[in-house]
């Protein structure tokens, strides 16, 4: 039996590597206005990419996170899933990245739902400014 049980662990294994991990991109903050008082703005997103969106996703719902100041709530959007993988400039609206001093890490998290079910998750961080 022990190599019976074997077997089917290295089965599941493989299986479960060969599924891409979902993966969350962008490429700059997009045309907002320069801030670095602690009052942000509240300014369109940036163009996202996602790759390997769990088949069945109906919707993307994404937070922005300041990473140094991770209780401020910088908001997010919740938007339906295109067949691309994309997500335009300017689909929803949140509060700007806006570091009162120095530079912050910020960081988009992205997740995958059907219905209410969560069916990945990804993160993409960027310091500002």
């Amino acid at each position: 039996m022990r190599p019976i049980t074997t077997l089917i662990a290295a089965f599941a294994l493989t299986a479960s590597a060969a599924q891409a991990e979902m993966s969350l991109s962008f490429n700059g903050w997009g045309n907002i206005p320069s801030c670095t008082t602690g009052r942000p703005n509240t300014v369109g997103n940036p163009a996202f990419t996602l790759k390997g969106v769990p088949a069945g996703t109906t919707r993307i719902h994404l937070r922005l996170k300041d990473l140094d100041v991770p209780s401020y709530n910088h908001g997010g959007g919740k938007v339906k899933m295109s067949s691309d993988g994309t997500i335009p400039a300017g689909t929803f609206k949140y509060k700007s990245p806006c570091p009162p001093s120095g530079r912050h890490t910020y960081e988009w998290t992205a997740t995958a739902k059907k219905g209410g079910k969560t069916l990945a998750t990804a993160k993409a961080a960027r310091q500002y400014p």
